[in-house]
């Protein structure tokens, strides 16, 4: 489940300052990285008059890896329009939105109680490890707490929110005066996890806290996929999870992918060139955006460095 996070949404990314984190383990500062090239994968999608690039991103990096440049970069100067997962709002707005979505019912029993007894000393233990009391997410809904533990330990492990793509790319975009557009809002990306049963929340955190040893093993091995350009290698990794649990593949990715490709058929129709940029897991796999465009006569065609 911790992939499904870590891969596609946006909008979760604010938990990193979200007071329910405070708790946590000041990260040490990062030494000084080497430069890394990356060449990850980017597609267009054009006709006579109208060009729109679809670029995957990972929404969180370490510093030091270069990959706004190149075919990227030269991409993105043609765009005259960026659309994005979400265009994010301010921080107390965001945090309010995550507040108002993320509190149980005060008739709710503790978090803890609704673990299975098999989950409640491992989730503790990782609540720990973060330098959070074992109460500290008591009174929040289940899919806020698998949040803050796939997120909160990011920092310790070298990862900068600051060096991740959708910031790099809107504060490139801002700076060249490109119009942006947001395909999904910050309400609806938090409202995807908040709308879940409340069975299947549970087992999202439990998933979560299975693999909470992995985060940083499995992260790793994702931005090293989307470094070289891997969109397979990648797709496998980040949506294994979320073929077992249908249900949450089919509300997190597979009807957005269909959405999205949509949008962008109704875009075709209007002259211009766009830059897209989403989580790389919705350009990969069998449900990717590529496949669904397929479906409206539209090739995706990928662009060679």
């Amino acid at each position: 489940m911790m992939k499904k996070l870590l891969k596609g949404f946006a909008a979760p990314m604010a938990l990193l300052a979200l007071p329910a984190t405070a708790y946590a383990q000041a990260a040490p500062a990062p030494a000084a990285a080497a430069t890394k090239d990356a060449d990850p994968a980017i597609w267009v999608v054009k006709d006579a008059d109208t060009t729109i690039y679809l670029f995957g991103t990972v929404h969180v990096l370490k510093p030091g890896l270069s990959w706004f440049d190149e075919a990227v970069k030269t991409a993105f100067d043609k765009s005259d329009t960026v659309v994005l997962e979400m265009l994010e709002p301010d921080a107390a707005t965001m945090q309010g939105l995550i507040m108002k979505t993320a509190l149980a019912p005060a008739t709710d029993p503790a978090l803890t109680a609704k673990l299975p007894e098999a989950s409640r000393a491992p989730y503790a233990a990782a609540l720990a490890d973060l330098g959070m009391p074992a109460a500290a997410l008591d009174r929040f809904e289940p899919w806020f707490a698998a949040m803050t533990l796939s997120i909160a330990p990011l920092q310790k492990l070298g990862y900068d929110p600051q060096s991740g793509a959708e910031r790099t790319i809107t504060d490139a975009a801002k700076a060249g005066n490109k119009e942006m557009v947001g395909l999904e809002t910050a309400e609806q990306q938090l409202g995807y996890f908040d709308t879940m049963p409340a069975d299947l929340q549970v087992k999202y955190l439990v998933s979560t806290v299975n693999e909470y040893k992995n985060v940083g093993p499995l992260l790793d091995k994702m931005v090293a996929k989307w470094s070289a350009g891997d969109p397979d290698g990648l797709g496998a990794t980040m949506n294994e999870e979320m073929r077992k649990t249908p249900e949450i593949g089919k509300l997190l990715l597979t009807e957005r992918n269909i959405r999205w490709a949509d949008w962008i058929s109704a875009r075709m129709a209007k002259p211009g060139t766009v830059f897209v940029a989403v989580g790389a897991g919705h350009l990969a796999g069998p449900d990717s955006v590529q496949a669904y465009l397929a479906k409206h006569n539209l090739k995706a065609e990928r662009i060679q460095y």
